[in-house]
């Protein structure tokens, strides 16, 4: 009874589950909001660069 209670209480080996669990969790938000992250990040370069042409356009006149 003994061995058996040692054998269940060792995490040794959810070590490793345990990252493989955190993995999967990171993989799932990731792919849920990569539209929404792409989609603001073009916006936000698009509007970088406009700024930055309206700035050579004034700095040429």
């Amino acid at each position: 009874m003994k061995k058996l209670m040692a054998y269940l209480k060792d995490e040794s080996g959810q070590t490793s589950t345990e990252y493989i669990l955190l993995v999967a969790v990171v993989a799932m938000i990731v792919f849920k909001f990569k539209n929404v992250a792409s989609e603001r990040l073009t916006k936000i370069t698009g509007s970088v660069f406009d700024q930055a042409d309206t700035m050579v356009g004034d700095m040429n006149k």
